[in-house]
């Protein structure tokens, strides 16, 4: 099973909020019609991502993985480049159109073809299969920890750090006369880890003893704990501007109803959802944690993956819910060259674990520009970047 599912909870916990969702459609069609997103000057100088295979943009490609999309028809709608790119989606993930909308002409490059001054407006490190736990998704084959990715930061803040004393004595026009430190501290950082660690971990008993030594509640406390720790290292790299992304409900996702069904009549797997949720409720204590200690010096936010989807997707006007867009395969992946859906547009999953195009355009505004109270906390992405810190 590869990699980080994502899903949006389609249940109609959320009445009369159909207006909602019809704005979201049409801020995500004018996204969609303008590549480009949002006109004018970034709103950070850079953007760096950490993640797993709902942002990971081509790391994985050249590693010895099952986890890994170089091959059609993934990538299919991005206009860019036709050809595949190493995302998991039909088209543009949840970052690619944050992106956008934070200004940047440009999608932010992955670490393993981030070269020159391209790094100067940040970089991807996200890795199919990864996890908060070093042996998270290791069934699977090569892929690169949450540990891995921040040692990998390390050595993009060498390469800026060059790249930057040598720009204040040339004569080209940049505006990098600042040291590296406070640089990379009016940048974004996007952090979203942790679902490798249930789904390719935790509840793989045959493979994997998580969850023959810790209950829900201790293994939660775990990965917080270990995650704690290396989001303090991020701090200390330079990190001020910080959105930490919660799970979403993995229960739910084709793969997961597949793999381990539903049980009592429920339309997910709950038990994986009860666990996950545990998780959740500890990131945010943890965002509570980071933003006393660092008091005004920094920000953490965090971002609710789990409810931002409430409510009934056919009024955005999805109409396959719980089904894939393209065939698969036994790990849940699209089965190479097979023939995908016309209409992706009305698709919820593009394969049996990760969203089309059209979610992660919502899951990206709604990240963005909160449209619901509940969506981000305790500010949105929008207000987090526009802080003086």
């Amino acid at each position: 099973m590869p990699i980080a599912p994502y899903y949006y909870q389609f249940s109609a916990k959320i009445m009369g909020m159909n207006y909602i969702f019809i704005k979201i459609l049409v801020i995500l069609l004018l996204i969609l019609l303008d590549k480009n997103g949002v006109n004018g000057e970034e709103n950070v100088p850079c953007f760096f991502i950490f993640g797993d295979s709902l942002v990971d943009n081509g790391n994985n490609n050249r590693l010895p993985t099952s986890a890994k999309v170089n091959y059609k028809p993934y990538g299919i709608d991005l206009l860019s480049s036709p050809d595949p790119t190493g995302r998991f989606s039909n088209g543009l993930t949840p970052v690619d159109i944050l992106g956008e909308l934070l200004g940047f002409e440009e999608l932010i490059p992955p670490f393993s073809s981030a070269s020159g001054d391209m790094i100067l407006k940040g970089v991807n490190y996200a890795s199919g299969a990864a996890g908060i736990r070093q042996e998270s998704g290791q069934h699977l084959g090569a892929r690169v920890s949450l540990d891995k990715q921040l040692w990998n930061h390390q050595i993009t803040i060498l390469r800026m750090n060059h790249i930057l004393n040598n720009k204040k004595y040339d004569n080209y026009n940049y505006n990098y006369k600042s040291s590296t430190k406070d640089y990379l501290e009016k940048c974004l950082y996007y952090v979203g880890m942790g679902s490798n660690d249930y789904l390719n971990n935790y509840f793989l008993p045959k493979i994997y003893s998580s969850s023959h030594i810790y209950t829900p509640q201790q293994y939660a406390s775990l990965l917080i704990d270990q995650y704690q720790k290396q989001i303090q290292r991020l701090y200390s790299y330079g990190a001020r501007k910080v959105a930490l992304i919660g799970l979403g409900p993995i229960g739910c996702i084709p793969y997961a109803m597949k793999s381990f069904g539903a049980k009592n009549g429920s339309i997910c797997v709950d038990e994986v959802n009860e666990a996950i949720q545990l998780f959740n409720q500890k990131l945010i204590s943890l965002v509570d944690n980071f933003n006393n200690k660092f008091n005004d010096s920094a920000k953490f936010i965090y971002v609710n993956s789990f409810g931002i989807g409430s409510g009934d997707p056919t009024a955005a006007g999805f109409k396959f819910l719980n089904t894939s867009c393209c065939p698969t395969n036994n790990i849940g992946q699209c089965i190479p060259n097979g023939k995908v859906c016309e209409k992706r547009e009305l698709y919820v999953f593009w394969d049996d674990i990760h969203p089309t195009q059209a979610v992660n355009g919502f899951t990206a505004n709604r990240s963005y520009n909160a449209f619901l109270p509940s969506d981000t906390y305790p500010i949105d992405i929008k207000q987090l970047v526009a802080l003086q810190l």
